[in-house]
């Protein structure tokens, strides 16, 4: 299993410089995130920082930790992913969601989708446009809210070593619903989180090894690689982070991304002290 971390807060200079530290540290993969006005909290643009950090590292794999699809114009999102995967070299991943809906980008304009169906609808236009402008050839799209009609975005993105010339797409899964987990079996990972009012508990092995389970029966057995991915804040003791690891690992996780979203200890300070232990591996 591949371990990630995510620079929370700090200047927008010390987010980029955590990235720096992260791959000199030996973790996976260095995340930010996508927010705009959530309870005062401050938080930089996420391809501002993608960027930064895309020409001053060389190895780790960036994302942000998840990007607010349904509030975002899609080809402006799918041009400025590609540009950031050339700026790393083919490093960049996608991890996309909903959102949260009581952030001022959402809940303080008029205009965007604030109820739960129609943030759905505008999620499931916005990855038809991301899926099909990465294959540089004109695409329609006819969906729920938007029309697309002959678009071409050039350059593609950079090819992986499996032969794909596509960014991958974690897609927000709520497990065990359908429809949402459905939707994240279609692209190239999931972002898996409990369903409902449960929806931030983490996930323990037991619910790992049911969401492999589901997948393994729901994905063609052809359909390619795939990530199951997890999020959250990892023990402070070594040997207990390095067992949990271990035991999400063993029922089928493929990403676990450390994330401390409390900004009275999630300081600076204590972020890059975090970083600098390096993931907990054997």
């Amino acid at each position: 299993m591949r371990l990630g971390c995510v620079g929370t807060f700090g200047t927008a200079q010390q987010v980029v410089d955590m990235a720096v530290e992260a791959e000199a540290a030996g973790w996976d993969g260095y995340f930010t995130w996508d927010g705009v006005d959530l309870d005062g909290m401050e938080v930089w643009d996420p391809w501002a920082v993608l960027a930064a950090a895309a020409v001053r590292t060389h190895r780790v794999t960036l994302g942000a930790l998840v990007f607010a699809l349904p509030r975002r114009r899609p080809w402006v999102f799918a041009k400025q992913a590609v540009t950031v995967d050339h700026l790393s070299g083919g490093r960049l991943v996608l991890p996309v969601g909903f959102g949260v809906p009581t952030d001022g980008a959402v809940a303080a304009v008029s205009g965007e989708a604030t109820t739960l169906r129609e943030r759905a609808e505008r999620f499931d236009d916005a990855l038809d446009v991301l899926d099909r402008s990465f294959a540089g050839q004109p695409f329609d799209v006819d969906g729920h809210h938007l029309t697309v009609q002959g678009m071409r975005l050039v350059p593609t993105p950079v090819t992986r070593p499996d032969g794909r010339a596509r960014i991958p797409l974690w897609v927000v899964g709520a497990f065990p619903a359908e429809r949402s987990m459905r939707r994240a079996a279609r692209f190239d990972g999931v972002v898996v989180q409990h369903r409902g009012e449960r929806a931030m508990d983490e996930l323990d092995p037991q619910d790992v090894a049911d969401v492999v389970a589901w997948l393994r029966e729901h994905r063609p057995a052809d359909a390619g690689p795939y990530e199951v991915v997890l999020h959250g804040e990892l023990p402070t003791d070594r040997g207990a982070a390095r067992e949990r690891v271990a035991a999400l690992a063993e029922a089928g996780a493929t990403w676990f991304v450390d994330a401390l979203w409390d900004p009275a200890t999630a300081t600076p300070d204590a972020l890059l002290a975090r970083i600098r232990q390096g993931p907990p591996v054997p």
